[in-house]
């Protein structure tokens, strides 16, 4: 991994964004988002996502390649890579860094404009799963949100928008509320309390900010909740399951959640309009081949086009058919 630009501060003019709860790595999740997007919220262009991202960053270039998302922002978690991330952001403090053509990783804390709107991210956790991991391998103490992260998040004043990993302490997601209660999961004292001391410190920042909107991956669980004073928290889901991707609206600052029968059900029909689409490109292109034209290499990448769903089939035929293509002696 390495840094191809950083930047100190990032304003973007986006009106609606995607955001994502965790993906631990799993490509296949993020073609289906892909898949969903052109059609769910063909308008978006940034995608916020919330850590427990672990991906390797240009076969996720790859994979969006058809859609209009231009940037990934990623807010870190517990489950990343933190030896090879940690040198990156040391050595550029303050810095959100890109590593690959569309994917952004965040600083701790990190200061953003989306919108107009005052966006702030913390990302790191606790994780409470450590005792079945192996330091420097599959996890480092790097992951922990630190008294010094909460005292640059605090120093950089209010926020509209706070996007985080780990939830915080006293959430109004009920749901969240009962896991913590229950722990379901049979998770060792210790790692409680490792976990509630990260809390505390995402809820230091949160009581500081108070943004209108928290939003947080980390709890695998989608559901939202309002304090007795307005201010919201939104929990997103895993891959796979419901409440994982929500489309945001930057001017209301509310978010839609599509059901996950939604989304796999957008998904396969986006796969029976790609296959429609690659079986009108093929006839399309047999047929100027029987009247003696070969395809320019303009003709096949509109052809491309109209398959990921940029161009019509109209704008393909004319393109492909009258003017992009030429004879096999190379006149037009």
């Amino acid at each position: 991994m390495r840094v191809l630009e950083h930047a100190s501060t990032l304003d973007l003019p986006d009106q609606r964004v995607a955001v994502c709860g965790d993906w631990h790595g799993n490509v296949g999740w993020a073609h289906t988002i892909a898949r969903v997007l052109p059609y769910m919220a063909p308008d978006v262009t940034t995608l916020l996502h919330l850590g427990d991202w672990w991906m390797p960053p240009t076969e996720i270039d790859d994979v969006f390649a058809a859609t209009d998302i231009d940037r990934i922002l990623v807010t870190l978690g517990n489950h990343e890579p933190w030896n090879q991330i940690s040198p990156l952001l040391d050595e550029r403090p303050g810095h959100a860094i890109r590593v690959s053509k569309l994917i952004w990783l965040l600083p701790r804390p990190a200061r953003l404009t989306i919108g107009g709107r005052r966006v702030l991210s913390l990302g790191g956790a606790a994780s409470v799963d450590r005792q079945s991991r192996i330091e420097g391998s599959t996890w480092w103490p790097e992951e922990g949100v630190t008294d010094d992260h909460v005292a640059a998040a605090i120093a950089g004043g209010p926020a509209d928008l706070m996007l985080t990993h780990e939830g915080p302490a006293g959430t109004p997601v009920r749901p969240v509320r009962e896991i913590l209660r229950t722990n379901p999961h049979r998770f060792p004292e210790t790692a409680l309390e490792a976990s509630a001391a990260s809390r505390a410190r995402i809820t230091e920042v949160w009581n500081a900010v108070r943004p209108e909107l928290l939003a947080h991956g980390h709890m695998h669980v989608a559901a939202g909740g309002k304090t007795d004073d307005g201010r919201r928290v939104a929990s997103l889901g895993r891959e796979g399951h419901e409440g994982n991707l929500g489309i945001l609206d930057m001017a209301t600052l509310k978010m839609a959640t599509p059901s996950l029968a939604v989304i796999r059900g957008m998904s396969e029909r986006a796969d029976i309009d790609r296959d429609w689409r690659i079986r009108n490109v093929a006839e399309s292109l047999h047929d100027g081949t029987l009247d003696g034209r070969k395809p320019s290499t303009h003709a096949l990448r509109d052809a491309q086009d109209y398959v990921d769903g940029r161009r019509t089939l109209d704008e393909l035929i004319e393109d492909v058919r009258r003017r992009h293509t030429r004879d096999p002696e190379g006149k037009p």
